[in-house]
């Protein structure tokens, strides 16, 4: 028998939550020390030993072993709010934003560093990035949120409480599903100390918090019985950020008219408050935001990357692997929606499929956008989102160090590792069937 075997599964995750505690304390100090590729090195490590909590965590005492992922994972995300934002400063902008509506003016009419906004000018403005050129690229649930939480404090403090409060929700929403789908509790692990939202939500404090929370939100009333009022959440998620869109498809019946009709009535209604600037409601995503991630010349669009690779670039190959990668989310989100078992497990890993696709095609630049992925961690743990989730880490480089990965090369061993990892499981699932046909014969 191997030594872990006999290792108490209690023990055990006693033992793998110690090191990932010692990991994540030490990850600041060698960020300021040896820059990103230590935060790196150091962050994958804890997502592997996720992993093998997850497995311990099976296996171990349900209650007991509750309590001490609970109690990790709050202690984990309170000494990461100790510190200031290690790799991004979105979350400036954040507070920025709350502060101009408050003061009555449309934060899509004028960049931060703008003489009209000159009088509100505080703390906060030196760390706003793109301040002399971009507008918010926010939508507007996003900012709704942001005024709100300023009237409390306009702090980063105050925001990043505000996002952990949402993480809390869906920290109650995974163990609901869990309990709906008759699966262990302790399962919550899986996100609870997984080091992506850990660090891009209570140290970064990134808005995403509140699209997962709102998106599983909408799931979790969609699935117990009212489909229209989850739909309803799940638009209003895709208004904080737009990479929730495809949990549509988890519970919209084909030819269901009052579902698309719900949902653009709420696009409307929440745009209606800024649509003094017309247009330009849309902020930076169509001003600059799309050329400045690679989008527009499709240099960092990653599966078009490798077809250049191999054929060379040609003219209006971006617009066509726009078309084609559209096409292809829509007739995979029809043939989910066309589903005959629309219990909540087999819908849940439907989307699950649907958001990894969703982030195949898109290959954003930063590792908070995976965001959007890490809860189904707990409640499908399939070997594409632990690869996925945990690979987004590679993307949290700063550009100012010495040792600096190319993005290509990040991003095909992230998704080249999520093709990998689809193919292991198609062949498992052949072997299974195959096991099943001997079985029945």
């Amino acid at each position: 028998m191997r030594f872990v075997e006999r290792v108490p599964p209690l023990s055990g995750l006693a033992g793998v939550g110690a090191l990932l505690a010692g990991l994540s304390a030490a990850i600041p100090f060698a960020f300021e020390s040896y820059g990103d590729n230590a935060f790196i090195a150091l962050a994958i490590a804890a997502g592997l030993l996720t992993i093998a909590a997850t497995n311990l965590a099976d296996r171990a005492p349900q209650n007991t072993a509750l309590w001490l992922i609970l109690g990790l994972g709050i202690a984990l995300r309170v000494y990461a709010l100790l510190f200031e934002p290690l790799l991004s400063s979105d979350i400036y902008r954040y507070v920025w934003d709350g502060r101009v509506q408050a003061a009555g003016i449309n934060p899509y009419r004028y960049f931060p560093a703008h003489e009209a906004l000159a009088s509100l000018r505080d703390a906060i403005f030196p760390h706003i990035n793109r301040a002399d050129f971009a507008v918010t690229i926010y939508p507007p649930v996003a900012q709704f949120f942001f005024l709100i939480v300023t009237r409390v404090s306009e702090s980063v403090t105050m925001m990043r409480l505000a996002l952990l409060g949402c993480e809390s929700l869906t920290v109650v929403l995974i163990m609901l599903l869990l309990r709906r789908m008759e699966r262990p509790l302790t399962r919550m692990v899986a996100y609870l100390w997984h080091p992506l939202p850990l660090w891009e939500i209570a140290n970064s404090g990134h808005v995403d918090a509140l699209m997962v929370a709102l998106m599983l939100l909408g799931l979790w009333i969609a699935l117990t019985g009212h489909a229209l009022r989850g739909a309803v959440l799940i638009a209003l998620s895709m208004l904080v950020k737009p990479f929730a869109a495809p949990a549509f498809a988890g519970i919209w019946r084909p030819w269901d008219i009052k579902m698309p009709l719900v949902v653009i009535g709420v696009v409307v209604l929440c745009y209606l408050p800024y649509a003094s600037v017309g247009w330009e409601v849309f902020g930076f995503l169509t001003q600059g935001y799309l050329t400045e991630e690679g989008v527009r010349d499709g240099n960092d669009l990653w599966l078009l990357s490798l077809w250049r690779v191999v054929f060379g670039e040609h003219q209006g190959d971006v617009v066509a692997y726009v078309g084609l990668a559209a096409l292809v989310l829509l007739v995979k989100g029809v043939s989910v929606a066309r589903r005959s078992d629309r219990t909540i497990g087999p819908t849940l890993a439907s989307i699950n499929m649907l958001l990894l696709l969703a982030l195949l095609f898109a290959s954003p630049n930063r590792p908070w956008y995976f965001l959007v992925i890490t809860p189904f961690t707990a409640l499908c743990g399939s070997l594409p989102t632990w690869v996925v989730s945990i690979a987004a880490l590679f993307l949290s480089e700063q550009l100012d160090w010495d040792f600096y990965i190319p993005r290509m090369v990040t991003k095909s061993v992230l998704f080249g590792g999520l093709l990998l990892a689809w193919a292991i499981e198609a062949w498992r699932s052949s072997l299974q069937q195959a096991a099943d046909a001997r079985v029945s014969q």
